[in-house]
């Protein structure tokens, strides 16, 4: 915690919190507490700020996840196999963030936000309940793409891979919203870890700030999984489309110099 003053540690346990429900009820909570960190240690490497960010998820994710388990029961015959290969994904993902600027994602990134805001906005039946496009294999194989490749993503970047997921699930493979949230969950609790696997051999965790966050954002994360049970499809639609444009905007104005 040393060199650290108060107002930026609580200007982190609050973003670490929004970060935590954001991340429960649609995902992308990486895109509240990324810039966050960025903004509170703009001397920190690449890595710390992806390190300490990935501790302080966790956190939310294993309490969102235990919460979505209970409530939601998701098909775990899926969703556990989904999770093991986001698991490995994430891994390859962050041995591979180690060695590439993170500017260079922020164009892909956001033309993939608009891509999916867009679908998402213009199609208003989406994810208003389950039907599925594939059974069997083909499904299982399916799922398990989005979780490798995502998976991936997470682990060499990760700001909006809960969104990512979400929408896969959702437009891909035709679950409701609240179901995909739940699935969402269980492989972004396995991408996190994935990448904390390398992280912290590494010594790039900074302890002392992620530990207050892990903790705000497991309180962030037990009330937006909660919320989001309580609310239905409809709610996470909603704050899913309002979310991606929120990022959007974002992105957007670093990638065109606005701000």
């Amino acid at each position: 915690m040393l060199g650290v003053d108060s107002g930026t540690l609580v200007a982190m346990a609050v973003a670490a919190f929004g970060a935590g429900w954001v991340d429960a009820v649609v995902g992308g909570g990486g895109l509240v507490q990324l810039p966050a960190l960025l903004l509170g240690f703009p001397n920190a490497t690449p890595a710390q700020l992806l390190a300490t960010n990935k501790l302080s998820s966790v956190a939310g994710t294993v309490t969102s996840t235990a919460t979505y388990l209970r409530r939601v029961r998701p098909d775990l015959r899926t969703a556990l196999p989904m999770a093991g290969v986001a698991f490995v994904g994430a891994i390859l993902g962050a041995v591979i963030g180690l060695h590439i600027p993170k500017s260079s994602f922020n164009p892909i990134i956001l033309i993939m936000l608009v891509l999916v805001g867009a679908y998402t906005l213009f199609k208003p039946s989406l994810g208003s309940e389950t039907a599925l496009r594939w059974d069997g294999r083909r499904h299982l194989a399916a799922a398990m793409a989005v979780g490798f490749f995502i998976g991936v993503y997470d682990g060499a970047l990760g700001p909006g891979t809960g969104s990512f997921l979400v929408f896969a699930l959702v437009g891909l493979m035709g679950y409701a919203f609240l179901e995909a949230s739940a699935k969402a969950k269980v492989a972004n609790l396995a991408t996190n870890i994935g990448a904390l696997v390398v992280f912290v051999p590494g010594g790039h965790v900074m302890w002392g700030v992620g530990s207050v966050m892990a903790v705000m954002n497991l309180l962030g994360g037990y009330l937006g999984a909660r919320t989001a049970v309580a609310k239905g499809s409809g709610f996470v639609r909603v704050v899913f489309v309002l979310v991606v444009l929120a990022f959007i905007i974002r992105i957007g104005g670093q990638v065109f110099g606005v701000w």
